[in-house]
């Protein structure tokens, strides 16, 4: 009987020490956990579209590093982190949706686009250039000045999130 007590604890103990080294790594963020990565740069996103938002750039720039802040452990620097995010604005458009009798829009629809670079500096198998795009729609009945105010916010939103899930989170 001792004997069999002293197998099973046996059995117990190597079982344990088994499964002590497997790891499972995960993130409530959604970020992928990265070896050796503890730093980030976001260079100032500049504006090639043809109709500039005067804002956008600085807007969009500040958006990237916020994220990265708020959904990493990462440590933002001026250049050559880690990470590196660059690019450009290259959409703004606004296009007539939904027309009605008398060839009228209901709605508008403005989209921005974006051309970004990810270059990991710890993995160059990561590194991409990727285009994004995402867009808001707005009553026909105000000017693209009127709806800026709440409808790009969002649309910066939508970017922000697409480039972080394909960079950090891997998607």
């Amino acid at each position: 009987m001792r004997n069999k007590i002293i197998i099973i604890l046996a059995g117990i103990f190597f079982s344990a020490a088994a499964f002590q080294s497997c790891k499972i790594s995960y993130s409530f963020t959604g970020a992928v956990p990265m070896v050796g990565v503890k730093t980030f740069s976001v260079e100032y996103i500049q504006n090639r579209a043809r109709l500039i938002n005067p804002n956008l750039s600085q807007q969009l720039t500040e958006a990237i590093q916020e994220k990265l802040l708020k959904q990493t452990s990462f440590d933002q620097i001026e250049s050559g982190g880690d990470l590196e995010f660059s690019g450009q604005i290259t959409g703004y458009d606004v296009k007539p949706m939904n027309i009605q009798e008398g060839d009228l829009a209901a709605q508008n629809r403005l989209t921005v686009s974006v051309k970004i670079k990810y270059t990991n500096n710890k993995d160059h198998e990561q590194d991409w250039e990727k285009s994004f795009s995402a867009y808001e729609d707005f009553g026909s009945e105000i000017s693209i000045d009127q709806a800026e105010g709440s409808i790009v916010p969002e649309i910066i939103e939508k970017l922000t999130d697409d480039i972080f899930n394909a960079s950090i989170a891997n998607w």
